[in-house]
């Protein structure tokens, strides 16, 4: 991108690989976190956008089939069995078939945080609530 100037990197994850990301991170990193949709790289030097991040994979792979466009195989990001995001794709997917619209209430989960309802002290002062009149930090361990 530098070497042709170009500021903004376009990527192809959707709906689905953001929850799924979320998932991985959830479950196998301590963490929550996923893929915004826009976002300045770690250099600085460039805007990331993931132009397809409301739309859901079954869709965009109908509108493909639809206008004809060429499939092109993909070896990257949990096509390779095995692999964890394979099992949580697989988990999402018996989620969307028992509880049609699951996914989709996750998304919005994802674009409606509370971070008082959490328990991350530098999204939400916990400690600031007591007012001087107990202990400061009986809820946060350290780490």
């Amino acid at each position: 991108a530098a070497e042709q100037g170009f500021t903004k990197i376009a990527l192809g994850h959707h709906r689905d690989d953001i929850l799924a990301t979320f998932f991985l991170n959830m479950f196998f990193g301590g963490k929550l976190s996923a893929m915004p949709p826009k976002l300045r790289s770690d250099d600085g030097r460039n805007v990331l956008i993931r132009p397809l991040a409301y739309c859901r994979e079954d869709d965009i792979a109908a509108y493909a089939e639809h206008k004809q466009f060429p499939i092109i195989p993909c070896n990257l990001c949990g096509s390779q069995e095995h692999l964890q995001r394979k099992q949580v794709r697989k988990m999402m997917d018996q989620w969307e078939q028992e509880y049609p619209g699951r996914s989709e209430t996750i998304f919005k989960a994802l674009r409606n945080i509370a971070p008082s309802q959490l328990a991350d002290a530098s999204l939400f002062d916990f400690a600031g609530l007591d007012g001087g009149d107990g202990p400061q930090n009986w809820l946060m361990p350290e780490s």
